[in-house]
Order: structure tokens, then sequence, then C-alpha cells
């Protein structure tokens, strides 16, 4: 059979709408030889539990996390993997924690000044893994009818922009690229497909990434060839995934965009 690795997933963890045991097991029944969980800046997917379960459905599961960077006032995504240092995070990522709960509170009040009421209980409620975010505040909203769909309040209210959004912590990407690097990891500018700007993407380009994320999503087929020419030509290591995240983009499904096992072989520096 093929061997096919899904290296861009989210879980409950995040802003996923499925436990690492469930991902794990769509994984399974998807035909997926390999995944990385690649949360939003958390490791909390990877427990013995997790391990045990990807090693039971001989599922190689390796290592990975999303983290937000901004350049010239645009939001980059960078995903980490392969940490073996992982220590060398959990102070960044408590911080990146204590940054979403105070945007959710802000938020919350900017929700309310529109008589649209949501409570921290509520959204504690909602929120399965450590992290809350703006998942689970739309998720709120949905429930007590303020809006008919996650999107709309997105689109409305809590999309980057709009009225009720709040800016977290912001970091540049040579930071995030560095504390990657620290912990032993191979740092990728995400979806660089979604960056219009080109002078950011030529910024990217110049620092000290490890990949590029080729392979993404339901992107038609041309834009990853142009992509895979820039990784080519650039010397960097080749990465790609579906940034499944369940229910919340039920278009996009697990293993839609994957890699072969060369290319994890190259990222994992498998033997």
């Amino acid at each position: 059979m093929e061997y096919r690795a899904d290296l861009h997933s989210h879980t409950i963890c995040s802003d996923g709408t499925l436990s690492p045991t469930e991902i794990l097991y769509l994984a399974k029944e998807s035909g997926l030889s390999a995944l990385s969980i690649t949360d939003h800046d958390t490791l909390d997917a990877y427990t013995d539990e997790t391990l045990a379960l990807a090693k039971k459905l001989h599922i190689d599961l390796f290592p990975g996390v999303e983290l937000s960077a901004h350049l010239a006032k645009i939001s980059v995504h960078i995903l980490g993997y392969g940490m073996n240092h992982k220590e060398a995070l959990l102070p960044f990522l408590l911080k990146c924690k204590e940054s979403r709960e105070q945007r959710n509170e802000e938020m919350i009040k900017k929700l309310s000044a529109l008589s649209l009421v949501l409570t921290q209980k509520e959204l504690e409620e909602k929120k399965t893994g450590k992290i809350g975010g703006r998942v689970h505040i739309a998720q709120v909203m949905v429930e007590k009818g303020y809006v008919k769909t996650m999107s709309e309040a997105f689109d409305r209210y809590i999309g980057d922009g709009r009225c009720c959004f709040v800016q977290r912590n912001v970091f540049s990407v040579e930071e995030i690229v560095d504390l990657i690097h620290q912990a032993g990891g191979k740092a990728f500018i995400a979806h660089p497909h979604l960056i219009k700007k080109k002078g950011v993407v030529e910024s990217l380009l110049s620092m000290n990434f490890d990949g590029i994320e080729c392979y993404y999503s339901n992107f038609p087929l041309q834009e990853e060839r142009e992509w895979l020419e820039i990784a080519h030509k650039k010397n960097l290591l080749i990465s790609g995934g579906s940034d499944f995240h369940g229910a919340v983009k039920p278009q996009i499904k697990l293993g839609c965009s994957w890699v072969d096992r060369q290319k994890v072989r190259l990222i994992f520096q498998e033997k």
C-alpha cells in the first residue's frame, strides 16, 4: 500500500472537533500511514494514550505544532516538526495559552456590548482541550442563536478585522523559527498559498526556514507545482497536509493532501 502522511491536522486540543484518539481512528479509516497533529500553540495531543493507540493502529505519529507570527502586519503560520527538546517550548506555549485566555475575555466583552452575551463559564464548558479560542466562542454563539453558523460568527463578528476581533500577542517570525530550532525541531512555512503579498513571501524565503508546506488542502495542482519549484530552488524540505479541523471546516477531509515516505524521512530523519 502507498505510504501517505498527512502532516497538518488539528484536534480538540486547539481548534479542531475530534479528539486525538478519534483523529487516529479516522487516519486509519482514511488509509493514511502517518500523521502529524499540529495543534495551535500546544503539544497536549501527544499523551501516552495517543502514542500507544498510534502504535496499535500502525500509524506513524510525528510530533508537530503550529505557531503564529506576524510580518509586516500579516499573520504568518509556522509549522514546527520533530521537536526532541519539548521542554524548550513549554514556557512559550504557556504564554500563548495565557494570551488566548486574555483575548477570549476581551472578545466576550465586545460581544456583550452588542447584546450578544456570552459567559466565561459557557466557553469553558465548550472547550474540551486546555486551550479555548474563537472556534469555541463561535460554537456558543450558534447554540445561543446569535448566528446560524460558525462561519457567520467569524464573518460578522470575530474573524480577523471584524468588530469584535482582538489581536493576540504578536511574535516575530524570527522569534518563532529560533524557538523551534532551540527545541530541536525544523521550521516550515505553513500554507504559503494563502499569503497574497509578494513582499512578505520574499522576506520569508530569505529567513532561516527548513522547509515549505508545498502540498496543502484542496489547492490546485498548479499552485503546488509553483511551491515545489521554489522549494527545490531554495534547497528547502517539502511538507504537506490537509489542515484538517473536523466539523469546523467540513470541506477539508483528512488525508486530502499528503507527502510520501521519502519526504517524511527527510523531515524526521528516519533511519
